[in-house]
């Protein structure tokens, strides 16, 4: 999935070998002028990303499920992506904010100070935090979707760098990027291990409550600096706080194999076409056979059927990025 200016495209191989494009319109109220209130963005950001995020998964496994019962067309409604996206975020504080509230709480009781106290429980949140992501990337379905990340990487590296999108060329560029959605999150992290540590923890209701209202604000924060860290590659200090989060991505990312970069070449390639208006987004079933985007640049033995790219009988003539 690749987020562009106004959708993001999202690229599915089905179990046939066709991959099929979609596009996913971007929350208005996610791109306002909210946009440009700094601390604010960084929420929208989250939210909009889980919200794309969990579109972007359902849509993968109704494309699956499609190719398996052609007649099932079952579709996630708001109010059950509204669940899953407020359950979400519950069991994410619960799991990596309250939990390391109470543990540490033992160690206070204990005759820890404060200061150590908040200490070890930023320790605890982070090694949950860590211990959690390389718990699911035991999972065989998670290891794939991990080489899908690395593909994504991998093609906006190449296309920030003005390389041609093809397989070949791809496969130079790393998969870990210093603006990956892991990076964000490891970074909200560190930045609230350094932020509670100078919280007072008594009362106990303001502990609690301390640790669940100021994570709108900590995400901001952390928004900021990879937003800033971005455009500062050069800056030493932005690459020693930053490298915590380059050396997550060692668990979150994994080398793909050709077909992912296919799949991760055709998702870009969409989202700049439907950028420069040269394709037409493809959740308007009623224009999908007169979408004019084609051919896909440099991806050997593809080529365009209406809202799918399917194997080719031969190879196509090579193209040039942009032609």
């Amino acid at each position: 999935m690749i987020r562009g200016q106004s959708r993001a495209a999202l690229a599915v191989r089905r179990p046939d070998g066709v991959i099929v494009r979609r596009s996913i319109p971007l929350e208005n109220w996610a791109n306002s002028s909210l946009r440009n209130i700094a601390l604010l963005r960084g929420v929208l950001v989250l939210l909009e990303t889980l919200l794309v995020g969990m579109k972007s998964l359902t849509i993968s496994a109704n494309e699956a499920a499609a190719d398996e019962n052609p007649e099932d067309d079952a579709q996630l409604s708001n109010v059950a992506m509204a669940t899953l996206l407020g359950v979400s975020l519950v069991l994410g504080i619960v799991i990596f904010f309250l939990i390391p509230v109470f543990v540490s709480r033992v160690a206070e009781n204990a005759g820890a100070n404060n200061f150590l106290a908040n200490l070890i429980e930023g320790g605890i949140r982070l090694v949950l935090f860590i211990g959690y992501v390389w718990g699911i990337g035991k999972m065989n379905d998670i290891k794939r979707v991990f080489g899908y990340h690395g593909a994504e990487h991998m093609v906006v590296h190449a296309h920030e760098a003005r390389e041609p999108l093809t397989v070949e060329s791809v496969r130079r560029f790393p998969p870990a990027h210093p603006r990956c959605g892991t990076s964000f999150l490891m970074t909200v992290v560190l930045v609230s291990i350094i932020m509670f540590m100078f919280f007072p923890r008594d009362p106990f209701w303001f502990l609690v409550v301390s640790r669940i209202i100021l994570v709108p604000i900590i995400a901001g924060i952390s928004y900021e600096f990879i937003r800033f860290a971005g455009t500062h590659q050069g800056n030493l200090w932005v690459r020693m706080f930053n490298s915590p989060n380059l050396l997550l991505q060692d668990l979150t990312t994994r080398p793909p194999d050709d077909g992912m970069m296919e799949v991760a070449i055709t998702a870009i390639e969409y989202a700049i076409a439907i950028d420069e208006e040269r394709a037409i987004p493809s959740d308007d079933a009623s224009q999908l056979s007169t979408d004019p985007y084609e051919p896909l640049h440099g991806v050997a033995m593809m080529t365009v059927v209406d809202d799918a790219v399917a194997p080719a009988a031969e190879d196509p003539p090579a193209n040039t990025p942009g032609g």
